[in-house]
């Protein structure tokens, strides 16, 4: 029983709730429970030092968490998401694609659509006549993930 009561100690026990929310932290990423665990840890290191009462412990732990959270949550989701200079709906890219020759790697009929390889990478592509493999078209439009093309 002797060896319970050692691990039972406040400090160990507030170690291991902040390991415990910074293990759902690594399933649930949102970047708020880390700084719950961050808490718990300031209150197992002051009770390290200093013998604080039950209410004191809760009080330290629902002070750092929300002070922690308010001061560096914004300058953390930053460094972690980087940086957008603006929203994109993909138009800018259509140079990249319209007026380009591509070649069909899968056969398209206007029925059923095939697949060309574009810059190393398959995409779907559509066409108003048959093409068969091998053949050389070039791209006249990209809606989302699929090309319309055109034989040369």
């Amino acid at each position: 029983m002797g060896a319970w009561r050692e691990w039972l100690r406040p400090e160990l026990i507030w170690f291991f709730i902040g390991l415990v929310l910074l293990f759902i932290e690594l399933a649930a990423p949102g970047l708020i429970i880390a700084f719950f665990a961050f808490g718990a840890w300031v209150v197992a290191a002051v009770r390290l030092f200093h013998p604080l009462t039950l209410n004191q412990q809760v009080a330290l732990f629902t002070m750092a968490s929300v002070l922690s959270l308010i001061l560096a949550r914004s300058w953390l989701r930053n460094m972690f998401s980087g940086y957008v200079s603006s929203r994109s709906d993909g138009s800018e890219d259509l140079g990249e694609f319209v007026g380009q020759r591509a070649v069909v790697t899968q056969k398209i009929t206007p029925k059923l659509p095939g697949r060309v390889e574009f810059h190393g990478t398959t995409w779907q592509a559509e066409s108003d006549r048959d093409l068969v493999e091998g053949t050389v078209v070039e791209i006249q439009q990209k809606d989302n993930i699929t090309l319309r093309v055109k034989p040369v």
